[in-house]
């Protein structure tokens, strides 16, 4: 089973900084995607960043030149170093696997249990 613990998630003040990690466990899978989403209260939750086996990254616009997405796959975890942090920042944030099973094609998706990023003014 594929498990995802979020940390690093605290309260800052605008402008400040903060980086986010991932810890992936995947026994028997192969990943096919990482990524970071966030969720406002009230709000759909939405992509952040997301990062390709290839090494290709994707940034929602709002984040982007802000935050970076990076994998150490050496201690297999994902990143997420976010800078000139805003108070529309503040949300929890969720780190997201996409796997295949060794031997089929078709993708799960899992899901971390969430760290909460506060930004004051």
């Amino acid at each position: 089973q594929v498990q995802l613990v979020e940390s690093g998630g605290a309260s800052v003040q605008a402008g400040g900084f903060l980086r986010l990690s991932c810890a992936v466990s995947r026994p028997g899978f192969s990943i096919v995607n990482l990524g970071w989403y966030r969720q406002a209260p009230g709000s759909q939750r939405e992509l952040v960043a997301q990062l390709t086996t290839e090494g290709y990254t994707t940034y929602g616009d709002s984040v982007l030149g802000r935050f970076a997405i990076s994998m150490d796959n050496a201690k297999n975890t994902l990143s997420l170093q976010m800078g000139s942090l805003k108070p529309e920042d503040t949300a929890v944030y969720y780190c997201n696997a996409v796997v295949r099973r060794f031997g089929r094609t078709n993708h799960q998706t899992f899901w971390g249990q969430g760290t909460q990023v506060t930004v004051s003014a």
